[in-house]
């Protein structure tokens, strides 16, 4: 099969080419290149400023009935491109049938399969019986400004049905862990390393609160479809010297969350962890900052999106839809958790396992799938 014929596999490779990271070049490129690329289509198209001159594209058909409309969300920016690449990261190079480069998995495959959907719908022309809204985010791979735009402007409600077009190997994802995002910061005071009971060790006290959350982490009651809450030391820094007490460490910590815990309960749980782990270091301060919340989403059996989707998938592949959860958080997630709509899910191209790592890649066979299901879900709501 030659997937260079497939303008799916052409535009995602467009896409790829355009560095979108963030932090770093951010989506403002490939966001130009999505703009004029809607413009060529009979629908409305506009920029949605986010932050510091950063936006949302959104395109929009329109309906007989304005809300609920469908809407699929995309978003343009990925993590940066990072070290130990084979493959030009930047190239979108087609190889055994995969797609290489950063953000080919999350998530520009998805986007160009929504692209192309919402392309498909436009040249059938209406009458439509929804509004049916593309919108392509900023600021997903960092604290999802641009979805929480979205609610902000209306563009989604309680009642819109949602559709991100993340890596979920051809499985519905229909739930998501919460999240808190903690900062911390212990202080103590410097002293020679060969009396250091004459100084207040800061990494050690923040070792000391690593494993009293550890210890609270481990006994939180799993979800029968979640699994177990987690908790991730993304960063740690301390210290001047290895000969001197350390006066000072910063650490920052990713939980994520299953009910009954929420962002409530993890915060009680880190201030818990905080305290015991001080007193084991006499003198020791700390300081916790919250950078992020989010409450978990669980799966709504009687969801109208998730009816429609399984039978997109069913007619597509010809064998039932899986469904599943999604471990991460997306921007549909932020759309549950602000708007409590039970009609927030994820369906797209790839590996999520892929995803963030050195030659990120994505089947073509795969995009080339969701670009199908995408189609046949508007199809199946919209006329």
């Amino acid at each position: 099969m030659n997937y260079e014929d497939y303008e799916v596999i052409q535009l995602t490779k467009e896409l790829v080419k355009i560095e979108s990271s963030n932090p770093g070049m951010y989506e403002c490129a490939v966001g130009e290149y999505i703009y004029r690329w809607f413009q060529k289509l009979k629908a409305e198209v506009w920029k949605e400023e986010v932050i510091n001159g950063r936006f949302n594209v959104v395109a929009r058909l329109k309906g007989k009935e304005k809300d609920p409309a469908l809407v699929y969300i995309c978003h343009m920016d990925t993590v940066p491109v990072g070290e130990g690449w084979m493959y030009n990261p930047l190239a979108g190079k087609i190889q055994n049938g995969k797609m290489y480069g950063r953000g080919a998995c999350d998530m520009k495959s998805g986007l160009a399969a929504g692209m192309m959907a919402f392309k498909y719908m436009a040249e059938k022309g209406g009458p439509f019986k929804h509004d049916f809204i593309f919108i392509a985010t900023a600021d997903e791979e960092d604290v999802m400004l641009g979805a929480e735009k979205a609610v902000e402007s209306g563009l989604v409600t309680s009642s819109s049905w949602v559709l991100d077009g993340e890596p979920t190997e051809g499985k519905i994802k229909v739930a998501h862990k919460g999240k808190t995002w903690f900062r911390l910061k212990t202080k103590g005071r410097a002293a020679h390393a060969s009396i250091p009971f004459t100084g207040i060790d800061a990494v050690g006290a923040m070792s000391e609160i690593g494993s009293e959350i550890r210890k609270r982490i481990a006994i939180c009651p799993p979800h029968k479809e979640l699994g177990r809450c987690s908790a991730v030391f993304g960063t740690i820094s301390g210290g001047t010297n290895t000969n001197i007490v350390p006066d000072q460490c910063e650490m920052t910590i990713d939980m994520r969350l299953v009910p009954p815990m929420d962002s409530e309960k993890s915060i009680s749980l880190v201030k818990e962890a905080v305290e015991a782990g001080l007193k084991k270091v006499e003198g020791a301060e700390c300081q916790i900052d919250i950078t992020a919340t989010r409450p978990p989403v669980e799966k709504d059996d009687s969801s109208f999106l998730l009816g429609r989707l399984k039978e997109a998938v069913e007619e597509v592949e010809g064998q039932p839809a899986v469904i599943d959860f999604f471990p991460g958080y997306t921007d549909t997630a932020v759309i549950a958790a602000i708007t409590g709509n039970k009609n927030c899910m994820s369906y797209g191209p790839g590996d999520l396992g892929v995803a963030h790592k050195p030659d990120e890649y994505v089947p073509c066979s795969d995009i080339i799938r969701a670009e199908k299901v995408m189609k046949r879900l508007a199809e199946n709501i919209l006329l």
